[in-house]
């Protein structure tokens, strides 16, 4: 199959018809010849193929990082790709002259990732701070400079760029005007505006073998089969990434992506933890670019975002047509990597009753990196009380099961509880009677059993400090 795609590339339209599950890696190596664009590992770990997506929003276009590999080319239609050559001019940018001052290249296969996504964050953000810039690098590795230069050279940046910002009404021309990006940048957004976002009338008449959503986890385990199938892109199906409080609840497009989540202002307001510990979940690229929905379908046993709407009892709404049904998300897993979706269907959005004033919650994980890493094991809280008396209960927990689990045993006996040290060690207990770990690359059976002990004490020390001492609950 073959979908016609138009876009700007750095500064120059490309139109092309091809299979929509290209990766955007390989279209601008092969068929570009953009190779500064680099392939390493193809699963997002290393970031040597690191690239910005701009796409309008009214006047301005929001730029964010993404993994190249990790694309489909069918998801640019209408956007503007840039690649580290998008940044040349007859001089060094700001950020390229830094990294050259500090030493922060040695071999240079990775410090193309690293030039684009510190760019990036300069781009999508107006007020600087160098250790933002330093994680806006955290889907970049390299194995040669230990690093210590490449902090160097964002600190250096975000400094200079910090006195050279004067206007925040007009942040483009300013970045140009300091000498961070090319000209070509202020026109983009009219360019982008002529574009149209076309979809072939035989695209609707398939029967897809794969559906895209982000690709973060597809395009790593199955990228040379997509090729050779056909294939629908979520983004071009209308399924909605917004994040809207509707009637009480947090209804969250199947679309929404991680980052979103972690930007959203309504999602900030009910669970003001959450944007803090989102960011364990992989890197900014792939935050940029993992689903809601394709975290769900994905049916994971150590889904994170899985695993937190389980416990804010979430309910899948299903569509196929205009036909629609929903479930509660807890009763959508029927086996390991088996779900109640049927032919057709497609996760439409998810939605939750918008956190009580007198509730609190919670999310653990635990891997063998603390960053860019799956779980071992991650378990989620919500707890409501009224005078220290539980009044609802919803836990979770990933890594212990086939599915993402829903602890029922131990929600309902929380319920009605007081908060105290002697009913949390019970229900810890009583948790243990329902999972059912097995030993793997993450850990033995028993290990994950002890680690979801820890952490089910974890949630109530962290929720209820002044309660709570880590010594009576080790």
């Amino acid at each position: 199959m073959k979908t016609k795609i138009e876009f700007i590339c750095n500064s120059e339209k490309v139109s092309t018809e091809v299979h929509p599950g290209l990766s955007l890696l390989d279209f601008l190596r092969t068929v570009l010849a953009l190779i500064g664009t680099k392939e390493g590992c193809r699963e997002g770990d290393c970031g040597a193929c690191t690239v910005l997506i701009g796409e309008l929003d009214g006047k301005e276009i929001d730029y964010y990082s993404i993994n190249s590999c990790l694309f489909p080319i069918g998801d640019v239609n209408g956007k503007h790709v840039v690649t580290v050559e998008g940044f040349n001019t007859d001089r060094l940018s700001i950020v390229q002259e830094s990294f050259v001052e500090e030493g922060a290249s040695q071999c240079g296969f990775c410090t193309p990732g690293f030039i684009v996504s510190l760019t990036g964050y300069f781009l999508s953000n107006k007020n600087y701070n160098p250790n933002d810039a330093i994680d806006s690098m955290d889907g970049n590795i390299c194995r040669c400079t230990g690093h210590s230069s490449i902090i160097r050279a964002a600190q250096k940046s975000a400094e200079i760029l910090s006195r050279n910002i004067t206007n925040q009404f007009d942040h483009v021309s300013t970045l140009i005007k300091s000498g961070l990006i090319p000209d070509y940048f202020s026109e983009i957004p009219k360019r982008l505006r002529k574009l149209k976002q076309e979809k072939l009338s035989e695209e609707e008449k398939i029967t897809p073998n794969f559906y895209i959503s982000g690709g973060t986890d597809l395009f790593v385990q199955k990228w040379e089969d997509i090729l050779k199938n056909d294939v629908k892109l979520l983004s071009s199906n209308g399924i909605s990434s917004t994040i809207i409080e509707e009637n009480g609840r947090c209804v969250v497009g199947a679309a929404a992506t991680v980052s979103d989540l972690i930007n959203s202002v309504i999602i900030s307001k009910y669970l003001p933890l959450l944007k803090e510990q989102l960011k364990l979940f992989g890197s900014l690229p792939i935050r940029n670019s993992a689903t809601v929905g394709g975290n769900i379908v994905n049916a994971s046993p150590i889904a994170d975002i899985t695993s937190i709407l389980i416990a804010l009892n979430a309910v899948v709404h299903l569509k196929k047509e205009n036909n629609k049904r929903k479930l509660f998300l807890k009763d959508f897993y029927k086996g390991y990597k088996s779900f109640d979706l049927k032919e057709g269907e497609l996760v439409d959005c998810v939605s939750f009753d918008c956190p009580a004033e007198n509730s609190y919650f919670n999310f653990e994980k635990v891997s063998q990196r603390t960053y860019l890493d799956i779980a071992s094991v991650n378990s989620s809280i919500y707890l409501e009380t009224t005078d220290d008396i539980i009044i609802t209960a919803h836990l979770s927990a990933g890594g212990v099961a086939p599915i993402p689990l829903f602890l029922e045993k131990t929600s309902e006996f929380l319920n009605g509880k007081t908060i105290t040290v002697d009913n949390v060690t019970e229900a810890a207990l009583i948790s243990q009677t329902e999972i059912s770990p097995i030993t793997d690359a993450r850990g033995s059976a028993e290990y994950k059993s002890l680690l979801l002990r820890q952490l089910f004490y974890a949630h109530f020390v962290t929720l209820f400090p002044d309660k709570f001492d880590v010594k009576e609950l080790a």
